[in-house]
């Protein structure tokens, strides 16, 4: 940043007779450089790899954000037993010391979201869809999945990469004059807008093949998410309640032809024949 400031100070003074060191020194401690330097720094920031406790310090600010506008169901036994279900899982992978939370947000609407750091929100118009606890470890387990890829964490860092010329201090930031907190506010509404503009489709499908690994894991049937998206495949694509998990998510159609090429037939011996837990039935009524 500094080479390219001072390649832009010798063009600028093409006409004088010599560079003056000293005056271009003095250049670079004006007011505009420094911005010009400081908006360099956030650039570069924000493309390197974020911690895990900011990573984590993001994931609950965009959870916040989310639970604001659509509050989770209140159900306690729902909750828990989402939260049992997920915890599960989350203990079959690489991260299981993440501060894991699993919840049913009262939203009609049929979505999912994960948060980086470990917060998964379904709705509540995904949940009455699905049909027993197998889709529903299904549908959690590619969740988590977004998680452990940071698939998330990698689109908001992208959004600020390519935001960095937007002065990123909010009233609250400025007045404590805290740049990272500023930097995490703006990571908040970076990932919040996720929500309404999805991953990108090869994320997805990574995380349909992981989904089934980690379900498989777990002890649950492998194939639960694959019934989820058959039963999703079924829906009117007109239906308002699917429209923005439509527009966020390749289609369910999509996501089963890539499913059945990446997983084929080696998953089958571990199909479960028995009976599915009834506290599932039990919770939907």
């Amino acid at each position: 940043m500094r080479a390219l400031l001072f390649a832009s100070m010798l063009l600028a003074s093409a006409g004088a007779q010599a560079f003056d060191l000293g005056k271009a020194l003095e250049k670079l401690n004006d007011p505009e450089t420094q911005k010009a330097l400081g908006i360099g720094k956030k650039m570069v920031k924000s493309l390197q790899d974020i911690p895990e406790p900011q990573e984590i310090e993001i994931g609950e600010g965009v959870a916040a954000r989310l639970l604001g506008a659509a509050p989770l169901v209140r159900n306690d036994a729902l909750q828990k037993y989402v939260n049992r279900v997920g915890l599960w899982l989350a203990l079959q992978t690489d991260r299981p010391g993440l501060p894991w939370r699993f919840g049913v947000t009262d939203d009609p609407d049929v979505n999912a979201f994960a948060t980086p750091g470990g917060t998964i929100l379904i709705t509540r118009g995904l949940y009455e869809k699905l049909r027993n606890e197998s889709e529903l470890a299904g549908v959690l387990a590619h969740e988590i999945a977004h998680v452990l890829r940071k698939h998330q964490l990698k689109a908001i860092k992208s959004a600020l990469g390519r935001e960095w010329q937007l002065e990123l201090a909010q009233a609250a930031a400025d007045r404590k004059n805290n740049k990272d907190a500023a930097q995490s506010l703006k990571a908040f509404t970076a990932g919040t807008e996720l929500f309404a503009r999805g991953l990108d489709k090869g994320d997805e499908f990574e995380a349909d093949r992981m989904g089934v690994v980690i379900a498989a894991r777990a002890g649950y049937n492998p194939f639960g998410l694959v019934a989820s998206l058959q039963t999703l495949d079924a829906v009117n694509p007109q239906d308002g309640a699917v429209a923005l998990m439509f527009k966020t998510h390749p289609s369910p159609a999509k996501r089963l032809e890539m499913l059945g090429n990446a997983v084929g037939t080696r998953l089958d011996a571990l199909a479960d024949k028995g009976k599915e837990p009834a506290r599932f039935v039990a919770l939907k009524k």
